[in-house]
């Protein structure tokens, strides 16, 4: 039996991520590397919930990719986050390290925005919170 209280805690820590990203990009902060950072944050928090929710196989890992792939072994609908999760995934390690220097502007960030607002929704939908 899931502890339904460990799976909320989840979601609640993965909103938080969201939220900060998002208030960040709406008052003009012009930190895209790290907005973008936690949005990838966010929908990996996320991700593990609906892992936890449904007793699949967690893992200690931020590769949304794989994830994705955990989360479809129980629910065919995530394959349809196979291409947009690619859009974040870069962001775990390429906005904290010099050595992986990737580009990141506002439209960037507001993209990534929009692709894990729509699969945070998905998620949530799918655990009735």
């Amino acid at each position: 039996m899931v502890d339904s209280q460990i799976v909320k805690n989840w979601v609640d820590k993965a909103d938080n991520d969201l939220a900060f990203a998002k208030a960040s990009l709406q008052d003009g902060l012009e930190f895209y590397p790290q907005i973008c950072f936690y949005l990838h944050q966010s929908i990996e928090k996320y991700l593990k919930a609906y892992i936890i929710a449904r007793g699949l196989n967690f893992k200690r890992i931020h590769d949304l990719m794989e994830l994705v792939e955990i989360c479809a072994e129980d629910d065919q609908e995530f394959n349809k986050f196979n291409e947009t999760v690619k859009l974040l995934n870069p962001f775990y390690i390429g906005t904290r390290y010099p050595d992986f220097i990737i580009t990141i502007n506002k439209s960037d960030a507001e993209k990534a925005l929009w692709v894990a607002e729509e699969i945070a929704n998905s998620i949530k939908s799918k655990l009735s919170i």
